[in-house]
């Protein structure tokens, strides 16, 4: 299982409360563009509209940029591949002011799977502790390694 893409600062922005796989529905150069690594997930989230989800704001640069469609947006909307009941979990979380945001994009077999997690805004303060926290850790690892 190779991981394609991931949102690394979606950890630090944001308390994961609950995770879900999702397929993604993509084109054909897409997924070429995918597996050579070039998607970015910064920026991006998920929306549930008329009882589908999509992943907005994934970058994913064509593969060929001379072969690419003269029309081809490398921003679209793609839409998500989830179960009817994680659509109707994720329908009534949104109506708590959660939000739906991808972690991380990876294969499972042939089929490219996201990582997709509803999840709670941090706070300053929260941001703040969880970097003294990290920073006291590490502090940590040089103190035992040093001895």
């Amino acid at each position: 299982m190779a991981n394609y893409a991931e949102n690394r600062k979606a950890h630090f922005n944001y308390e994961i409360l609950e995770k879900y796989e999702a397929g993604i529905e993509l084109l054909g150069t897409e997924v070429k563009s995918v597996r050579g690594g070039r998607m970015s997930l910064d920026g991006s989230f998920a929306i549930v509209r008329g009882g589908e989800a999509y992943l907005m704001n994934a970058n994913i640069p064509p593969y060929q940029p001379n072969n690419a469609p003269e029309n081809y947006d490398s921003l679209r909307n793609r839409k998500l591949l989830l179960t009817k009941k994680e659509m109707s979990e994720l329908v009534k979380s949104e109506k708590i002011n959660l939000t739906i945001v991808p972690l991380k994009v990876y294969n499972k077999g042939r089929k490219i799977k996201v990582e997709v997690a509803l999840v709670k805004g941090k706070k300053k303060y929260d941001k703040r502790e969880s970097i003294k926290k990290r920073e006291t850790d590490r502090t940590i690892r040089r103190e035992i390694k040093d001895r």
